[in-house]
């Protein structure tokens, strides 16, 4: 992850997901953790008391379940970010679910997840935790990388129920509102091959 001091929170977390990770028998976990690795000092769980938003993980714990760390370090405050409850506990948590499904279709997916946070935005406790007004998904199938297949998606930090065509973009469209290069070490034809388009099916 890439931790953002001036928001209290990861501009991005990457991962890999493949059913070695889904198989474990690690419970989910309940309490969050300050970060000691970030020296500046990740924000403190205490930030959301009351705020009406949830400790939205990027990393989902439930795909950590391999071992009790694993699992316990998705509930470091670098891995939180504001996040309504109504697209926490909706659109955002099917995707993740269907996202879980589509790994044991596919030897392994790569997932980038991240909030996007405008010029003024609403601020969080003591630690002044910056509340996106969106969120992103990348999730690339590379298991046969002479072609790498991906999809994304963008989801307004509100109340969303289903995913519709609309949360549905390309990795082109994430990177121009994010201004960040997520496959810059790929040669610059095979990301142009991927990213312009949609050609990962995970709701098929």
């Amino acid at each position: 992850l890439s931790y953002n001091e001036q928001y209290e929170q990861a501009e991005w977390v990457a991962y890999k997901l493949n059913t070695t990770f889904l198989k474990g028998n690690a419970k989910r976990g309940r309490s969050f953790y300050k970060d000691k690795l970030v020296i500046t000092q990740s924000a403190h769980k205490d930030d959301y008391k009351y705020s009406g938003y949830d400790r939205g993980h990027l990393l989902p714990a439930a795909d950590r379940k391999i071992t009790k760390e694993a699992m316990k370090e998705t509930f470091y405050m670098s891995n939180i970010s504001p996040q309504s409850p109504g697209l926490n506990r909706k659109a955002w948590k099917y995707l993740e679910e269907q996202i879980r499904v589509k790994a044991y279709s596919y030897d392994s997916l790569y997932i980038i997840t991240g909030p996007i946070i405008e010029k003024e935005y609403e601020k969080l406790g003591a630690n002044q935790v910056a509340v996106p007004s969106a969120f992103y998904k990348v999730v690339l199938n590379y298991t046969n990388t002479s072609a790498l297949c991906a999809t994304a998606f963008i989801f307004p930090n509100k109340a969303v129920k289903n995913i519709t065509d609309q949360y549905i973009v390309t990795i082109d469209s994430v990177e121009a509102v994010t201004g960040i290069d997520f496959f810059a070490q790929l040669p610059i034809e095979l990301q142009h091959d991927f990213e312009s388009k949609d050609c990962l099916l995970l709701f098929d």
